[in-house]
């Protein structure tokens, strides 16, 4: 016996028709970034934001993805404007572990969607993978997402062949001021990059969430054959008086060009800025090995 559907079923299968694709309605949704790890993990998906925290300096610090010129600024990472926020009425607000504590005034505006890749001691390059997998779950964006994790797997690879066999120390750091740096150590991006990459990384004293509180320039010289890579930006001053600063020239690895100055790349960051790390460094110690 063939049963025809009735008038509810009818109507239900009318307005299913009428919907868009999930992911066309993923899409759709207006999402709120606060944490610059998140913000660069949609941007990376196909996700344009409708607003986002300190969009001037992620646009100097993580540099890419780019963000649209449509996204609004909502302030501080620390203290986003909750007004504009509203004003702005995102459906889904995106953060991170770190700012857990703002999550009882952001669920005032919009659902909260968080994601953890940094903890103290933790090599984070799974986490961000993870995060990305979830993020695109969450917004119907499985394919990219998969795609991402894996095309970002396959070029730190393809990276890691271009350097020589035998595996390099390397120190990644940032200058605090003319005597002291941040040391990244194996729970930062950078220090997991490294690690894939098929280097050695110079710093492996405990870190906490990425770096170690600064330090004397004088524990670069407990590796002496270690090459240093110095993640941008550089303080002013620093940049000016480093040159003839005795101590920095001492180093072993200063005296020998040993050193790059990479372009900024985000301190805190995921997939994106994990490739974009794993370019710039093995680029400049492609440069020292053919200098």
């Amino acid at each position: 016996m063939i049963h025809l559907p009735n008038r509810r079923q009818v109507l239900a299968l009318a307005a299913a028709a009428l919907l868009p694709p999930v992911a066309a309605r993923a899409a759709a949704m207006r999402v709120a970034a606060i944490d610059w790890g998140m913000l660069e993990t949609l941007l990376a998906l196909g996700i344009e934001p409708v607003a986002a925290t300190e969009l001037i300096q992620f646009r100097k610090i993580a540099v890419e993805p780019a963000v649209p010129q449509s996204a609004t600024d909502l302030g501080l990472r620390g203290a986003p404007n909750y007004e504009l926020l509203r004003i702005v009425a995102p459906d889904l607000i995106v953060i991170s572990n770190f700012y857990e504590y703002q999550r009882p005034m952001l669920e005032r505006i919009a659902p909260v969607f968080a994601q953890t890749v940094y903890e103290a001691g933790v090599p984070p390059y799974a986490l961000a993978e993870a995060a990305t997998l979830a993020l695109g779950e969450k917004l119907g964006r499985q394919t990219e997402a998969k795609r991402y994790v894996d095309e970002t797997a396959v070029e730190i690879t393809q990276l890691g062949a271009t350097l020589p066999p035998s595996p390099a120390r390397v120190f990644v750091i940032s200058l605090g001021d003319s005597r002291h740096f941040r040391a990244f150590g194996r729970d930062s991006i950078f220090g997991d990059v490294l690690t894939r990459l098929g280097l050695v990384n110079a710093w492996t004293d405990e870190t906490s969430y990425s770096a170690a509180a600064p330090v004397g320039l004088e524990a670069l010289a407990r590796v002496p054959e270690a090459s240093i890579l110095i993640v941008s930006p550089l303080p002013a001053d620093v940049g000016r008086s480093l040159p003839t600063n005795a101590l920095w020239n001492a180093l072993p690895a200063v005296r020998q060009g040993r050193v790059a100055v990479l372009d900024p790349v985000n301190h805190f960051g995921c997939l994106p800025s994990a490739r974009r790390f794993a370019r710039l460094a093995t680029a400049a110690l492609a440069g020292q090995s053919h200098g």
